[in-house]
């Protein structure tokens, strides 16, 4: 087996434990803890506000674009998530909008 194939095995073997560990510690029949909701909760869009930001960091909106390309990203994603309700096609569109607006503005 070579090495590849092992650390995909040691990888799937890590995401199938992670996923069954809650099923483990929290049986149906138990209710969910107040922490746990609180957590599903409030850290989605927590993570989302920290994504946002991480991207948009290195924006210079004294650059040759303002800005614009990013804006207009953000907006589309925004719609699109309004739209169609999936994050796959959100942040899609938006990058590949962006993408086609940078090479068209700068």
């Amino acid at each position: 087996m070579n090495r590849a194939a092992l650390l995909i095995a040691v990888m799937a073997l890590c995401t199938v434990a992670l996923r069954a560990l809650p099923f483990l510690f929290m049986p149906e029949k138990k209710e969910t803890p107040e922490l746990i909701v609180f957590l599903g909760e409030h850290l989605p869009p927590a993570m989302i506000a920290m994504l946002c930001v991480y991207c948009l960091r290195s924006t210079d909106l004294k650059g040759p674009s303002h800005g614009i390309p990013e804006l207009i990203s953000v907006i589309a994603v925004c719609l699109l998530q309004k739209w169609k309700h999936s994050s796959l096609i959100s942040v899609g569109g938006g990058t590949l909008l962006y993408m086609i607006l940078i090479r068209i503005l700068l």
